[in-house]
């Protein structure tokens, strides 16, 4: 299991369209893919799961992959969320 805490920069957070993008991207790995935010532990595979955690912009989470390509996916979602989701 590796595990990283990022800060949204996005300024509408995850909305609609950047969570879907980052429900796209962590599909591409094998690994469990979830995070941490304020205690609660959301499945960043899930569109559902990301909006209801109701992330907004300047708010930190803590990104936690867990499986084969653990480090791999990682990497790719902490750069892509520093890249702003697509938008």
């Amino acid at each position: 299991m590796v595990s990283q805490a990022i800060k949204i920069m996005n300024p509408t957070g995850l909305h609609l369209r950047p969570a879907g993008n980052l429900c796209k991207e962590a599909m591409k790995y094998k690994s469990k893919i979830t995070f941490d935010y304020s205690g609660n532990i959301a499945n960043a595979k899930s569109v559902l799961s990301v909006l209801g955690a109701c992330i907004k912009s300047g708010d930190e989470i803590t990104l936690i992959c867990e499986g084969e390509d653990e480090k791999e996916a990682l990497e790719a979602l902490i750069a892509y969320i520093k890249s702003g989701l697509g938008e």
